[in-house]
């Protein structure tokens, strides 16, 4: 599973959600134009990773899951969820799941979280924590995991 990166795992989700969307046809429930509010967070959820991904290659840290990252940050995003990059990804996912429009590709946003709430972001506090010690700690204390 080390090498499902979880942008990769964004994608197939997105794909999931599409290929649910056409396989399984159900009743709309989120008629147009309400379904066009998915692109506002779909918009909202990718400017939140791309704002972490410019935040984290400015200082000069890992962004990667699997690679060890050389700075502790705090600050930005940070300051309202430990995992800002995953909470844009969901936000995004969620609004893919309202664009579409019918109940069952929400299974693609439930895949997202469990496998990042359950294996991702355990991995990252676990590294976390050896390479960062009490400030992490102390960081963890204070921040949620999501929101």
């Amino acid at each position: 599973m080390k090498k499902l990166i979880p942008p990769i795992l964004f994608l197939l989700c997105i794909a999931t959600m599409g290929l649910i969307k056409n396989l399984i046809v159900i009743q709309e429930i989120i008629p147009k134009p309400f379904n066009y509010f998915g692109i506002a967070l779909i918009s909202t959820g990718l400017f939140m990773t791309i704002k972490v991904s410019k935040q984290f290659s400015k200082i000069d840290t890992e962004i990667h899951t699997f690679k060890k990252p050389r700075k502790l940050v705090t600050c930005g995003l940070f300051q309202v969820s430990r995992n800002p990059v995953y909470l844009g990804f969901t936000i995004s996912l969620l609004g893919v799941w309202i664009l579409l429009g019918t109940i069952l590709p929400l299974v693609g946003c439930l895949i997202f979280i469990v496998i990042t709430n359950y294996y991702y972001i355990p991995y990252e506090e676990e590294t976390m924590e050896k390479i960062f010690g009490t400030d992490y700690k102390n960081y963890k204390s204070k921040v949620r995991r999501w929101i």
